[in-house]
């Protein structure tokens, strides 16, 4: 038997199904949300969140809250893997706010989605878990939704927040699955018995190899992400910790001492194959009709300038923005994939860019040395990124 859902459903719980919900339960929408999962777990890394990010986190009065769970570092620095040299260093902290009015944060991924979650539940937005969505079918204007535990839908607006393997993206007919890009992730987190003095996220470079580390949980941890070249493991949550880490120090070869020695404090990594799609090119890669999609469903990101979560939450911002405008539900869909593509497009196109040059050898990886050594870090940052919306 068929339910009226409300005017929005949105199909996915994680950071961005929450945020669309959020951002259009502000706009005084009716919202509902559907998520597989049995359960929010513990899972996941940290996660960057640069000044176009926690500008709309501030906005939505999250402020407080991210105080007291993100770090906020001072700078970012730019190092050698191999012989451990400092090519340049980028001021963050009070510049972040000076220049683009927001500052930079560091944040477990698990913090940032119990701090939306909060956040959504204090509006009464209804939260359906277990929720497998098995079909999406077009009636007319509205949109009808089957879960495989047997749940029936239908809504005006049906938001596909539901990562990279979405079939709220399938529904729209678009290209078929993403492919592995040939890069593995091996995260994980090291306690710290006391908050650094000085916190900082630090990128290491090397040839086919790049390793990030910044603190998390208000400094109570660091998160490491190390990123290698190298095949899929045919079924990587079955390796134990041992395996891990002697592939990633095998994949890395001889990187330099203080690296090494933060590699071989973290007590457990995850391993992930990073998968992504080839840059949109259009805006039906973003919405068409009754069907909006947001983050992964639409753009994976690969991680090299950090704004994975950050693009889901701008297009949660954009896509809230457009439903309180006047016009059709597709009319106002059409609004938001105008608005977003673009920007999409060029943050996943300067994202692979940025992998090749972290990653770089020979006469590249020459004229980035050459290049920070002139520049410094400043060379990363990203004006026309940080502005924001």
């Amino acid at each position: 038997m068929g339910l009226y859902a409300s005017d929005i459903l949105v199909a996915g719980g994680g950071i961005a199904g929450l945020a669309a919900a959020l951002a259009l339960a502000r706009q005084g929408a009716s919202v509902q949300i559907i998520e597989q999962a049995e359960a929010f777990a513990e899972v996941g890394a940290g996660i960057q969140i640069g000044p176009n990010v926690t500008r709309i986190l501030r906005g939505w009065g999250l402020e407080p809250e991210l105080r007291q769970l993100a770090s906020f570092p001072r700078a970012l620095q730019a190092r050698d893997a191999h012989s451990g040299r400092v090519w340049g260093r980028l001021p963050l902290g009070e510049r972040s706010e000076r220049v683009y009015g927001a500052p930079y944060a560091c944040i477990h991924r698990a913090d940032l989605h119990r701090l939306l979650l909060a956040a959504v539940q204090a509006r009464d937005v209804p939260l359906r878990l277990e929720q497998r969505l098995a079909t999406v079918q077009l009636h007319g204007d509205r949109v009808q939704v089957r879960t495989e535990q047997g749940l029936a839908l239908e809504t005006d607006l049906l938001v596909g927040a539901d990562g990279l393997w979405s079939r709220c993206r399938q529904a729209l007919g678009l290209d078929g699955p993403p492919h592995f890009t040939g890069h593995l992730a091996y995260r994980g987190l090291i306690a710290l018995d006391e908050p650094s003095r000085e916190p900082l996220v630090t990128v290491w470079m090397g040839p086919r190899l790049h390793v990030v580390h910044y603190p998390v949980q208000a400094g109570r941890a660091l998160n490491v992400v190390a990123i290698v070249h190298g095949a899929p493991p045919a079924q990587p949550h079955d390796w134990d910790h041992a395996a891990h880490a002697t592939q990633l120090l095998q994949a890395l070869g001889p990187v330099c001492g203080p690296l090494r020695q933060t590699l071989e404090a973290v007590p457990r990594w995850r391993l992930w194959a990073l998968n992504d799609r080839a840059p949109l090119t259009s805006p039906a890669q973003m919405g068409q009709g009754a069907i909006a999609l947001l983050g992964d469903a639409a753009h994976p990101m690969r991680p090299y300038l950090a704004q994975g979560a950050g693009m889901a939450i701008e297009d949660a911002q954009v896509l809230a923005q457009c439903w309180a405008a006047a016009g059709s539900v597709a009319d106002r869909v059409q609004r938001y994939a105008l608005l977003r593509w673009p920007r999409n497009a060029q943050v996943q196109a300067r994202a692979v860019r940025n992998g090749h040059l972290f990653h770089a050898r020979g006469p590249l990886r020459w004229a980035r040395n050459l290049a920070m050594g002139v520049l410094g870090a400043g060379v990363m940052d990203v004006p026309w990124l940080y502005r924001g919306l």
